[in-house]
């Protein structure tokens, strides 16, 4: 049976906790949804500067007019039945305690009550291809925008990609100043966005008002029916409309289900409707597949203003996966699946306002080189969609699964609504594998590097506790060894961290073995995880008096909340432990991790693998929150 992931240190956005938001006002319903539209809807809400434009090049150019109805048909239906129907209707619906994503969701499927190996390799192998589209997402989002200015003076041309490749350092470079400063323009920019792509869709319309006949699914049907082998690869372009549906479920914790659904019936859906319908009003009358076909529905005169537009846009998008990233390894993190990384809290408005250096550094190393090593939108479009594709075939799985054990869903009817769900995406995932030749190699190769180094990481963490525990010693037998040897007591409190949560901590038993000394006054500390985003402070701590002046603390965090052991402690003395706190010294165990040389042992090189990744860590003091000045790290080795 797993258990309830431990972070103790033997071993080196639902509803934010009560105590951190109590004097904070909450905002209405409208303010969530403009704050919605700025932080959930960037990466869906820029897909119009690419998508058609894919799809026209897929389908051999220049269609015709049944054609092009029938390509934008696809887009709208698209748009309805993966976001409309599966994200808003039914996946949204699975929330953990608010949060949302695809390791929120597997955590409510009990993986830490039962050994589940088939769900949680599906939720981690979800997860890792999300760092895949992080890292094309911006690439390809920027050079779209910045590729305007060609197509408004072609003179600059070669100046496109040095462009776009500051544009997306600048942008990383910010991260470490957090982005609170930059945060509230997010919902007004967007918003004047969508509004603009609406008004530029509409005046599309009316010149060329037949288009309207594409919202009939007859002429997707006709598309994928007389499109041959040719069709079925236009759908990997026509994915392209919805790779930002997954931030939809990911970003319920920031701000509400009811505010996503607001802003994406009441804005984001209409606007990009008469885009797509504005832009396929020019296929209609014959414009050049060869151009931006967005570009197009803008007069000369307002082209620049909406080529710098589009570029904020397009930034304010590559932020929302930024931070999405940092927020989904810190949940890594918390469930045991990545080493501890250090998170710096950059705003005090909102808990989800964290930057995490490692992920930043790597994602903006593997986007800009993809940026460089693609050179254009066009051939980004072919390494983008994959990703996102099969991420969604893994969050239909694992629905399935939440439509039987959570809303207790019979099996034909749960077969029934996943399985047409599992179809669309395994077509679009299909679709998607055909250009694996042509880039789409990359996200798979970074979701495979990602997912390999969070299985090792596990592993390890597993072996390393395993054979601490082979240390352990009974609670009594310690507590009567030290009072026949005779160990001597000096004054003050100490604190020690561990995974145990019955037996003496290993950590003070090397203490003692090594220095033959003990405070007088001892609190043993253990932390856990549990699969919900944040624990009821009222549960947090579990207090059990083991001796005179020997306290156990227990106490619970949820994935999203981060371990603070001094205000712990303080709790921990309002509710009874009245040991005193003036004087704490923290011991927190530091392996040194090798190779078991006889017996069950990982494989040397996984071994080495997580020794390096342990090695690497940020330290315990970070990460509970300790005063560096009062931590005493107690080196052993640990085969394994």
């Amino acid at each position: 049976m797993m258990q309830s992931n431990t972070v103790g240190a033997d071993a080196g956005a639902g509803h934010p906790p009560a105590e951190a938001t109590a004097a904070q006002p909450t905002p209405g319903l409208s303010a969530l949804a403009l704050t919605a539209i700025g932080v959930v809807f960037g990466d869906i809400g820029t897909s119009p500067l690419y998508t058609l434009k894919t799809v026209v090049e897929l389908a051999g150019g220049a269609p015709g007019p049944e054609l092009a109805l029938g390509l934008f048909s696809l887009l709208v239906w698209t748009l309805i039945v993966v976001t409309c129907i599966k994200y808003v209707t039914f996946v949204m619906r699975v929330d953990n305690d608010g949060e949302g994503g695809i390791l929120a969701l597997m955590s409510l499927l009990g993986v830490k009550r039962a050994s589940r190996p088939l769900i949680v390799a599906v939720g981690l192998f979800g997860a890792a291809l999300i760092y895949g589209d992080g890292a094309i997402t911006p690439a390809i989002s920027v050079l779209s925008a910045v590729e305007g200015f060609g197509i408004a003076a072609p003179s600059i041309t070669p100046f496109v990609l040095p462009t776009a490749v500051a544009v997306l350092l600048a942008l990383f470079a910010i991260q470490p100043l957090g982005t609170a400063w930059i945060g509230r323009l997010f919902g007004p920019v967007m918003t004047l966005w969508f509004v603009v792509i609406g008004l530029l869709g509409a005046w599309g319309v009316i010149q060329h008002p037949a288009v309207l006949a594409g919202l009939d699914p007859r002429h997707a049907v006709w598309a994928l029916a007389n499109g041959g082998a040719g069709g079925f690869m236009v759908l990997g372009g026509v994915f392209l409309c919805v790779t930002g549906a997954e931030a939809l479920y990911a970003d319920m914790g920031h701000v509400g289900a009811r505010p996503i659904r607001l802003a994406w019936f009441g804005l984001v859906l209409p606007t990009l409707v008469l885009n797509y319908a504005g832009q396929t009003g020019l296929l209609l009358d014959g414009s050049p597949a060869g151009d931006n076909i967005f570009y197009s529905l803008c007069p000369a005169p307002l082209l620049p203003p909406l080529i710098i537009l589009a570029t904020l846009a397009t930034v304010i998008a590559s932020q929302a996966i930024i931070s999405g990233a940092f927020s989904m390894t810190r949940q890594a993190i918390q469930l045991g699946w990545c080493p501890r990384l250090r998170v710096t809290q950059t705003s005090s408005e909102g808990y989800g306002q964290i930057y995490v250096g490692t992920v930043n550094w790597l994602l903006m190393i593997v986007t800009v080189g993809l940026a460089i090593g693609f050179g254009r939108s066009d051939n980004l479009a072919a390494a983008y969609g994959i990703a996102v594709s099969l991420t969604m075939l893994m969050t239909t799985a694992l629905l399935f699964i939440a439509m039987r054990e959570v809303w207790r869903w019979s099996l034909p009817l749960a077969a029934g609504v996943a399985g047409c769900f599992g179809v669309i995406d395994a077509a679009f995932a299909l679709s998607n594998g055909m250009k694996i030749a042509e880039g789409g190699w990359v996200p798979l190769l970074l979701a495979v590097i990602v997912w390999g180094l969070m299985a090792i990481w596990h592993r390890g963490t597993v072996a390393v506790v395993a054979t601490l525990h082979e240390r352990t010693v009974p609670m009594p037998q310690f507590l009567a060894d030290i009072a026949a040897k005779g160990i001597q007591r000096v004054p003050g409190t100490a604190v020690f961290l561990t995974r145990t949560t019955r037996d003496a901590p290993p950590v003070m038993l090397w203490h003692v073995k090594h220095n033959r000394a003990l405070h007088r006054n001892l609190i043993a500390v253990t932390c856990l995880t549990e699969s919900i985003p944040y624990v009821d402070p009222q549960r947090r701590v579990e207090l059990e008096r083991i001796a005179p002046d020997f306290w156990r603390m227990i106490a619970r965090y949820g994935f999203m909340e981060k371990p603070d052991i001094p205000r712990l402690l303080a709790e921990g003395r309002r509710r009874g432990c009245t040991l005193p706190l003036d004087d704490v010294t923290y011991y927190v165990g530091h392996e040194t991790v090798v190779h078991r040389p006889v017996g069950p042992a990982m494989p040397r090189w996984q071994e080495a693998l997580y020794a390096f990744m342990d090695r690497n860590a940020a330290t315990a003091a970070g990460f509970f929150s300790l005063p560096r000045d009062d931590v005493v790290e107690i080196g052993r080795i640990v085969e394994i």
